[in-house]
């Protein structure tokens, strides 16, 4: 982690906690819409249906699921694998945008995959991936089974991963709106959209949540660790714990050691530099301050630190109390310390817990690992603005657990929370709410 001089102000991690809670729209509700909060977070992290519309319910003030179902229903929001590998819910602008910035992560998560594309020509399975998915929406298997007959040696798996990786990806609606199912079924972002992919689609970073709205400019990523072969069609890897000295992603392989794909089928735009310092700008707003660590962790990307030096004339610089130095625009919001922090009922791998190499801001280090067992990730509890337990809700109860023992203030208020939440998104429906143990699914 980069030093920074000792002249630098040292934010502490409630400092910087109040800091990112603000940004993430925590401190209070906001009254933005559900499409402008979606651009301002740089998307939400999106591996089962449920968790953006709880993230929303908790950030938002009059926020109905219907408002984010018609988004998508109408194309103006999608879910697309994006940042570290999952699946994210973009606006259609960020969508186009940042999945061509990430795409070197794509590239090198093929890597993984090398074996079982022997023979592979990775261009020509982009080329008949994108007519196969565009003459009509396929599921995984669909892919997988398509592509096995032109490629019979290799591994069905590793084909479809091929296809993801290479190409802009969007699940297709029904799929994630609100009270509805179905399958995972595959377009390209272009097709579904109707326009290309490209850096022309970033526009500037927005003010901070306490100044100028955030509004949908620019480009957008957001989830945890790269999903496995058996995630590809949802994507639904776990996040790994991390603490303050090993969240970053592992630096890239070698172009020699695998197939890394390049050509005229790649969604990678000529130049990055404008996209990725106007997203840097951006992921500040929504996430700062944070060091360049903290958005290589963000993003799955690495080598950022050029992007960060080109921009620091127009950034202001602190340190954390280890001495790491942190950056953030002059004007962002930076409550203090005792700033109160509402309750909030937060859904599985919300970006608040995954998007810092360093999550004492939000994680103290006595709960590392307590929201998520195995591969299966609890909802969680903010108490004070820090993670201090998980919920479920199961039924006609939502059982809430803490880690430690609640004042009765503080349960009355997590009632409160809970009551709301439920209001939101189940309205009309009589819920139970305990605390005690949340037993895993």
């Amino acid at each position: 982690m980069t030093k920074t001089t000792a002249s630098a102000p040292v934010l502490s991690p409630r400092a910087l906690n109040r800091a990112t809670l603000d940004r993430q729209l925590l401190l209070r509700r906001s009254g933005l819409s559900a499409k402008a909060a979606v651009g301002h977070l740089l998307g939400l992290q999106a591996q089962n249906v449920k968790p953006p519309y709880y993230a929303l319910a908790a950030r938002l003030d009059g926020f109905a699921p219907e408002e984010l179902s018609k988004l998508m229903a109408d194309r103006e929001v999608v879910r697309i694998v994006t940042m570290r590998s999952t699946i994210h819910t973009h606006t259609a602008e960020d969508c186009l945008t940042l999945r061509p910035l990430v795409q070197p992560a794509r590239d090198r998560e093929l890597i993984n995959f090398r074996k079982g594309l022997q023979g592979v020509d990775l261009d020509r399975l982009a080329v008949l991936a994108r007519e196969l998915v565009e003459a009509e929406p396929r599921t995984m298997k669909q892919l997988r089974e398509a592509l096995l007959a032109e490629w019979p040696d290799a591994d069905p798996q590793a084909l479809a991963i091929a296809a993801r990786c290479k190409l802009p990806l969007v699940q297709v609606t029904p799929r994630g709106l609100w009270g509805r199912s179905g399958q995972v079924a595959l377009t390209t972002a272009e097709h579904w959209l109707g326009r290309p992919a490209g850096p022309a689609s970033a526009g500037p970073a927005p003010a901070g949540p306490a100044s100028a709205g955030p509004a949908s400019a620019g480009p957008a990523p957001a989830g945890p660790a790269p999903a496995g072969p058996a995630s590809a069609g949802s994507a639904s890897a776990g996040p790994a714990p991390a603490g303050p000295a090993s969240a970053g992603p592992a630096p890239a392989s070698p172009a020699s050691t695998g197939p890394t794909p390049a050509g005229p089928t790649s969604t990678g735009p000529a130049s990055t530099e404008p996209t990725l310092d106007a997203t840097v700008l951006r992921y500040l707003a929504a996430f700062g301050p944070a060091s360049v660590k903290d958005m290589q962790t963000w993003a799955g990307l690495t080598r950022l630190r050029d992007a960060f030096e080109r921009l620091r004339p127009r950034l202001r610089t602190f340190r954390d109390e280890n001495g790491v130095e942190l950056f953030d625009l002059p004007d962002a919001p930076r409550p203090a310390e005792d700033t109160p922090a509402p309750p909030r009922f937060l859904p599985e791998f919300d970006n608040l817990l995954l998007s810092h190499a360093d999550r004492t801001r939000v994680v103290p280090k006595e709960y590392w690992g307590r929201s998520w067992q195995g591969n299966q990730a609890y909802c969680t509890l903010l108490v004070d603005g820090f993670l201090a337990g998980v919920w479920k809700l199961t039924g006609d109860t939502l059982v809430v657990q803490p880690f430690d023992r609640l004042t009765k203030a503080q349960q009355k208020d997590v009632t409160a929370e809970a009551q709301r939440m439920l209001a939101t998104l189940h309205p009309g429906t009589p819920y139970d709410i305990r605390f005690g143990t949340v037993v895993g699914g």
